[in-house]
Order: C-alpha cells, then sequence, then structure tokens
C-alpha cells in the first residue's frame, strides 16, 4: 500500500487487475474513525467510480496522478446523489476536460442533468459499457441501501462489483484488500445507524447482484473484499430481512 499524501494518510492499493483503491482516514461524529474510498478503473477510457467529498478533491487526484493523469479521465461515475459519492464532480470535470458523469437515468432525470457542468451518460438498467479492456455494467437498485437514483456498477471482466454503500465498515480501512469477515462488522455499524431503506425489492435487487457472482466486493467505507461475493450477498439479504443475525466481530 502506496502512501500519497502523508498529512491526510490517502493512500493507493491496487485491488484487482488495473483497478485501484483510493482510501482517506477520516473522522465521524462521536469520534468513529471512518474512511472514504474511490475507485479507479485503468482502461482505454478510465473510470472514476466515487468523486469523494469536495474538501478530498485535492488529495483523491492527487493519488489518481500515481497511476496516469487526470486529464486522462473518460468517465466520473457514482451509486447516487451524496456527497461523498459525487461531491467533487464538477472539480473532477474541470480537471478532465474529455469526462462524462455516468450515473442512472434516475440520477440524471432528477440531479445530475442540473448539477453537473457536463451532460452526463446515462445509464439504463442492465446496459454494458465498453471502456476498451474493461467492461462495466450498470445495475438499478432503488432504495438499496437507499436512493431512489442508486444504482451499482460491475466490471465483468475482474469480476469486481463497485457496491458503494452496502458492507459499510466503521475504522479507517487500513487494510486495503481482506478475505476476513466484513459482514458481521458492517451489520454492527448498521445496527447502530440503519442507513437502509428497507423497501420491497431489496432481498431481488440484491439476488440479482449476487446472480453476478463478483469475486471483488469495491465498497466505499472499509476493506474492499475478496472471495465468493454472491454468497456473502446472499448473507446480507438474509440479514437485512431479520432471517439471520450475524455474529459481532471479536
Amino acid at each position: 500500500m502506496d502512501v500519497t499524501n502523508s498529512e491526510t494518510r490517502t493512500n493507493l492499493h491496487e485491488i484487482a487487475e488495473g483497478i485501484w483503491r483510493i482510501n482517506t482516514p477520516v473522522g465521524i461524529e462521536g469520534g468513529t474513525a471512518f474512511s472514504f474510498n474511490q475507485y479507479l478503473i485503468d482502461a482505454d477510457r478510465p473510470l472514476l467510480f466515487h468523486t469523494g467529498p469536495r474538501q478530498l478533491f485535492p488529495v483523491v487526484s492527487e493519488a489518481v496522478e500515481q497511476v496516469m493523469p487526470v486529464s486522462r479521465l473518460s468517465y466520473i461515475g457514482f451509486c447516487h446523489m451524496e456527497a461523498d459519492e459525487c461531491g467533487a464532480l464538477n472539480d473532477w470535470l474541470a480537471s478532465a476536460p474529455q469526462a462524462v458523469p455516468l450515473c442512472s437515468t434516475v440520477a440524471a432525470m432528477t440531479s445530475i442533468a442540473d448539477y453537473a457542468d457536463r451532460p452526463p451518460h446515462a445509464m439504463a438498467d442492465g446496459e454494458v459499457l465498453d471502456l476498451g479492456g474493461r467492461e462495466v455494467q450498470w445495475f438499478d437498485a432503488p432504495h438499496v441501501p437507499h436512493g431512489w437514483d442508486n444504482g451499482f456498477l460491475f466490471e465483468r471482466i475482474t469480476e469486481t462489483l463497485f457496491c458503494g454503500d452496502l458492507f459499510t465498515q466503521p475504522g479507517e480501512g487500513s487494510e486495503p484488500l481482506t478475505e476476513g469477515d466484513i459482514l458481521a462488522t458492517s451489520e454492527a455499524f448498521r445496527q447502530e445507524m440503519d442507513y437502509y431503506a428497507h423497501g420491497p425489492e431489496t432481498g431481488p435487487i440484491l439476488a440479482r447482484l449476487a446472480a453476478a457472482r463478483p469475486r471483488t466486493l469495491a465498497c466505499m467505507h472499509g476493506s474492499a473484499w475478496r472471495g465468493d461475493g454472491g454468497a456473502l450477498l446472499r448473507q446480507l439479504a438474509e440479514a437485512v430481512d431479520g432471517r439471520t443475525s450475524p455474529a459481532q466481530p471479536g
């Protein structure tokens, strides 16, 4: 793991071939350690997923520059409209003249067509986008875990699911990629601060993601994870439905 900014301890790690996790430890209310992750897909038409809040733009862009010039970016993607997802969107667009926002059709309609300084590429449910060397598929996921405009991106060659706020873990995310238990940790955090909408389609949407059989889960908060992602997503669905109670960590 390479630290790219000693003051913020922003760091860079390759979690799958050509996919880089940029992690910055932060603190949240009550003194709880937390982290924000962005993910860079290195391809002929590179994509950054999650922008981070505006305040983090300088250190995140500094980390991207360790892999490629920011100006090379073609797409700036995110799950839904929220500061940590797309707060720095226009800063990225200003630094990458050819880049366009990448989001759901609902996000484009309700927010991004107005908010962004450049028209978005609105991804239809199931749409596949060829990045040149990498292929990403969009899955609409309204209200899972939250946001009508929410969706997830799946990189089909490396089988990496950019799963946003699913499996949110507290702490600094100091382990870039783990094969350990993230479900118990994330569920313990959710019990304290439940950020799920608990809509009727939560189970079916998680089952659809599981059917994609991801091997790497690129979590937005905490460590990325490697293993049988389909099985872990099905366990998450059961936990959210209240059918199981994952063991508490420690």
